[in-house]
């Protein structure tokens, strides 16, 4: 299994879309993190980014994410990737606290969706 987050620094990046990077965790059979990769994140909006099909082509089949917009959303899993929404924190606890059943996703996304970078905010932070 393999699971990304928007990533800035080491913590979850609240806005999928202007991340640094992804990270991506690989899961062993034992439910551990066996290795991490870092993959940039492409410039502009995450969903018109061709980033869905780069963590697809990878083998990703989890987000652990921050806050999205529905149109990130709906990419990421006509791609097959499973978002959990509302994620905080170091992202390797994230991950290990998925591992351990105690991530579920929020439910809420983004309500205001501009494409102008900075001047972006979400309603239900």
């Amino acid at each position: 299994m393999k699971i990304a987050i928007p990533t800035r620094g080491n913590k979850v990046d609240n806005h999928f879309g202007h991340c640094e990077a992804y990270t991506v965790f690989t899961i062993d059979e034992n439910k551990k993190i066996s290795s991490s990769e870092i993959l940039p994140s492409p410039q502009g909006c995450g969903c018109k980014s061709n980033i869905a099909s780069v963590l697809q082509q990878k083998g990703v089949s989890i987000m652990l994410a921050g806050n999205m917009g529905n149109g990130a959303l709906n990419v990421l899993t006509s791609h097959g990737i499973e978002v959990y929404r509302g994620c905080t924190g170091d992202i390797r606890l994230v991950t290990e606290g998925f591992l351990e059943g105690q991530v579920h996703d929020s439910g809420e996304g983004c309500q205001h969706h501009g494409h102008t970078g900075a001047e972006h905010q979400c309603n239900n932070q």
